[in-house]
């Protein structure tokens, strides 16, 4: 059983069908959980209104993972806002918390008797897995999609926000992980995400890592755990928001989309797949299934760049990715995406092909964000200036090679 942090306000009942809802009640004992009592030791709970999701959020850390570490349990309540400004004794709290729970070394095989025995969780909890195994059985699901629908939602976590009165008011089809595929897997030479994949699989995912190691850290800038753990990848390319964070990653790694109509497929380049602001290369009778791209083999560099008002919880004015394959010092492939300066997340073509073969230097750079400059499009508003964000621009592609050739790049020249 795997248990996931979830904003209720953004998960639809279709969602919880054959699952296992865990609410504060539903934490519950005859006294308090261990969790709850290091809260109340350290004065974590003050006007109390937040403390719910606090403890929910822990104690999911709790369930989900068998190693604990300190920064990860404190990272694993983001999305969590304390006006009490009670942080730091909240943080006191999960860390007193991992303590207890080392401290009893409960013997058991089973993480889950170990976390009741240390008293974390109600005893019910046992019979958990058999209760859901028995739901399955019991659940159909219909993968027929139903006629032409003005939303087609996955995670929903932009949408619900948005749009709730919209959705509520009109047909949607709700896409399940057994409507469309979630997984991330390796293929040959190429990975292949579903298009249901959470921010956060893509975080767990062992291509993804063995790859591009960075990324973990970078796709921790998208929202908290719980948006991560709803917002899906589909749901952030289809969205089209010129400002999408997964799909600048994606653009920069030359993804191809694999649209499905009935029984039949046909694929888009996703630097194609936009047509304009909100109007895609996609049927009404059309979804997104899933996606791929080549997996690189030689010498390559990758990084993503975010540009917000706010480092974490905050969505982007400017971001930009780019992957490189070099030989000795000259570029020998190169993909930008620039987001947040034009109508559409942007594929900086004219820069791309500047820059293949191209040796790496100052110069090089300098001429790079000038043909960049002359791509974009940025308009003014509550993110900034459309001038603020042509030099968020530069900065971002000067950014991209003092990161990955430090030793190539002379920052006095370009500062």
């Amino acid at each position: 059983v795997e248990y996931k942090s979830i904003n209720s306000c953004l998960l639809p009942i279709n969602d919880v069908n054959g699952k296992h809802v865990v609410t504060i009640e539903g934490l519950n004992q005859d006294t308090l959980s261990l969790v709850q009592s290091s809260f109340v030791e350290e004065g974590a709970s003050q006007c109390g209104f937040c403390t719910p999701g606090f403890i929910i959020s822990l104690t999911g850390y709790l369930i989900s993972q068998k190693k604990y570490d300190e920064n990860d349990a404190v990272y694993s309540m983001d999305g969590n806002i304390c006006r009490c400004t009670g942080h730091s004794s909240i943080i006191r709290a999960a860390k007193i918390s991992l303590e207890k729970i080392h401290s009893q070394k409960v013997s058991s095989k089973n993480h889950i008797m170990k976390l009741i025995g240390a008293g974390v969780l109600p005893e019910y909890f046992i019979g958990i897995r058999a209760k859901l195994d028995k739901l399955k059985k019991d659940i159909k699901v219909s993968r027929k999609r139903n006629k032409p629908v003005k939303y087609l939602i996955s995670g929903g976590t932009d949408l619900y926000v948005r749009k709730w009165e919209d959705i509520y008011e009109t047909k949607a089809n709700f896409l399940s992980s057994e409507v469309i595929p979630s997984s991330i897997k390796q293929k040959d030479k190429n990975c292949i995400i579903g298009a249901g994949a959470s921010v956060s699989d893509l975080i767990k995912s062992t291509v993804f890592n063995n790859y591009f190691p960075e990324m973990k850290k970078q796709l921790l800038l998208f929202g908290s755990l719980p948006i991560r753990n709803r917002a899906t990848v589909g749901g952030n390319i289809v969205n089209a928001s010129p400002i999408a964070d997964i799909t600048s990653i994606l653009l920069a790694l030359d993804a191809k989309l694999r649209i499905k109509s009935g029984k039949s497929f046909r694929q888009v380049e996703l630097k194609k797949f936009y047509k304009e602001y909100k109007k895609l290369n996609l049927k009404k009778s059309e979804c997104l299934y899933d996606l791929s791209f080549k997996l690189p083999t030689g010498k390559f560099y990758f990084n993503f760049e975010k540009v917000s008002q706010r480092t974490y919880l905050d969505i982007a004015s400017v971001n930009s990715s780019i992957f490189i394959e070099t030989n000795s010092n000259i570029i020998e492939k190169v993909n930008l995406s620039a987001g947040g300066v034009a109508p559409v997340p942007r594929y900086l073509k004219e820069v791309c092909k500047f820059l293949k073969n191209k040796e790496i230097s100052e110069a090089t750079i300098f001429e790079a964000t000038k043909i960049a400059d002359s791509e974009i499009s940025p308009i003014s508003d509550v993110r900034g200036s459309s001038e603020y964000k042509r030099l968020l621009m530069r900065q971002l592609i000067f950014t991209h090679f003092i990161k990955l050739f430090p030793a190539r790049i002379n920052i006095g020249m370009i500062a």
